[in-house]
């Protein structure tokens, strides 16, 4: 026991003299968390627009003027005529162009109808999307005004309720997904990379052979970086309540828990990764290619899994990172227990079970 609390802190001791490492293990995270939760986002706000208004009349005007007063629009541009529309599109200076019909006004109140085209730059087809969608519904908000005298027999008025996100807040998406992110790819990266630096520096073959077993070697390995992510992993959390306003609805000790449980797993995946590394820079390369795309993209991260094809859908089974982000969405957004996250969690809990017993069956192996 003596000797393998001797080699966890000569890890510890390894670690903390590496400035590199230390800036990859506690800056990198702190960097993504605020650049993702602040960058990257659902919402539009300051789209620049242009306006085609061919009828010039005071409604026109008034559905001018709330628009403008939208947080979500900058009108940067008045076409005097369409075929403008076509080349400013193409400089690529407004995403998107509102044309008001002529006599819009007088159809309005007369016929009771009027138009109003939405043309939307379409290279990027979900902010298309989503700008035709806050136009239209700042053209619905300016009819029930106009509307909220008339009476009408009969009625079906849907109530909408956002559950879970009232706000709809793309923040609350992002976070549990960049804590994912950050959390495999950290401990997986570092945990393959020092591996492997003892397998190149020809050090690797001395502790297979001393006293210690293969799988203290391992586990003595991977400790410290247990210890490290989980502090990562805190910082996360409190980075994502006080700055980012994201709640924790659920219990914080089973956060915890399946946080710590996950950092596991992604250090079994790092020892796998060494097993097939001879170099530092392999490890790294198949470290970020490897796991960094898989995660973004079949983890439900950003795209859901459901949308996908029934063989990708079946590949996503088998990352970690998929079933993480289920058990951090339902335990800080849902509150729900681990009555509701029990298969996620054996999940995590098996995979972590495999990578060890084949990482430790491949340096038995090799010490043979």
């Amino acid at each position: 026991m003596k000797r393998f609390v001797g080699f966890v802190r000569k890890e510890f001791y390894h670690i903390f003299r590496d400035r590199r490492s230390l800036f990859i293990l506690f800056g990198m995270p702190i960097a993504q968390i605020l650049l993702f939760g602040f960058a990257i986002t659902n919402e539009i706000n300051n789209v620049d627009i242009a306006l085609l208004d061919q009828s010039n009349d005071v409604t026109s005007k008034e559905i001018i003027n709330k628009i403008a007063a939208s947080r979500h629009f900058s009108i940067v541009d008045i076409i005097q005529q369409e075929s403008s529309i076509e080349s400013i599109f193409k400089k690529g200076k407004v995403k998107a162009v509102l044309q008001f019909e002529n006599n819009f006004g007088r159809h309005l109140i007369k016929e009771k109808q009027a138009t109003v085209q939405i043309l939307t730059d379409a290279t990027d087809p979900n902010m298309a999307n989503t700008i035709s969608n806050y136009i239209s519904s700042i053209l619905k908000n300016y009819q029930q005004e106009l509307n909220n005298e008339v009476t009408i027999d009969y009625q079906i008025v849907p109530q909408i309720r956002m559950v879970y996100n009232a706000e709809l807040k793309s923040v609350y998406m992002f976070v549990p997904g960049v804590m994912t992110v950050i959390l495999m790819l950290v401990s997986a990266m570092m945990t393959s990379i020092s591996i492997t630096r003892e397998k190149e520096q020809g050090t690797m073959e001395i502790l297979l052979v001393s006293p210690l077993k293969p799988f203290q070697v391992i586990i003595g390995k991977v400790f410290p970086y247990i210890f490290l992510s989980v502090i990562n992993a805190i910082v996360i959390v409190l980075l994502s309540i006080f700055i980012f306003n994201v709640p924790v609805k659920g219990s914080l000790f089973l956060l915890g828990f399946e946080s710590i449980l996950f950092i596991i797993t992604s250090l079994a995946l790092g020892i796998l990764i060494s097993t097939i590394s001879a170099t530092q820079q392999t490890a790294m390369m198949i470290s970020l290619m490897g796991l960094m795309l898989p995660t973004i993209l079949l983890s439900g991260f950003i795209f859901p899994v459901s949308s996908m094809p029934l063989p990708l859908q079946g590949i996503s089974n088998i990352i970690p990172a998929k079933w993480f982000i289920i058990i951090v969405k339902g335990n800080m957004l849902k509150g729900v227990g681990i009555g509701f996250l029990l298969k996620e969690t054996l999940i995590l809990f098996a995979m972590t079970l495999v990578f060890m017993g084949i990482s430790v069956k491949k340096y038995k192996i090799r010490l043979e």
